[in-house]
């Protein structure tokens, strides 16, 4: 993990249900989004993902490397325990991106999702109740 960056950001831990697998990532992350979308849904078992985006080398892997079980492609993957099950993080956005499951964070990040994505697929049997942006499918701009 490059920290040269900014040596002064606060670094947090997560760790999958068994804790046979740890990670830290910086708490600099740059989105957060409750994703409603079918895969999210079933990777989790829950009625959304809360995750954090953040730049790939910000996230490193701190024990337990060899438990986890890649799901997917070098460059677009779940990462999960293979004790547990837990889904810690996802790669995303050719490789750049890792998504860390926010649940999965032991120690509480500066950021709070901002919008609802991929409601069009939601579960039925959940309504979204708080006033964050509902967005059908990805995030998208406002027309300029």
């Amino acid at each position: 993990m490059n920290q040269s960056a900014n040596p002064n950001v606060r670094m947090l831990a997560g760790e999958c249900y068994c804790r046979a697998v740890r990670y830290q990532v910086a708490d600099a992350f740059a989105y957060a989004l409750n994703c409603h979308c079918s895969n999210c849904r079933r990777t989790t078992g829950s009625a959304f993902k809360p995750f954090a985006g953040i730049a790939r080398e910000g996230l490193a892997v701190a024990s337990g490397a060899d438990n986890l079980m890649i799901y997917g492609e070098v460059d677009a993957h779940d990462a999960h325990c293979r004790h547990c099950g837990s889904l810690l993080y996802s790669v995303v956005r050719d490789g750049a991106f890792v998504h860390v499951t926010m649940g999965t964070l032991c120690d509480q990040p500066s950021i709070r999702p901002s919008a609802h994505i991929f409601v069009g697929s939601k579960a039925p049997w959940y309504s979204i109740t708080d006033d964050l942006p509902q967005f059908q499918e990805h995030v998208t701009r406002p027309a300029e």
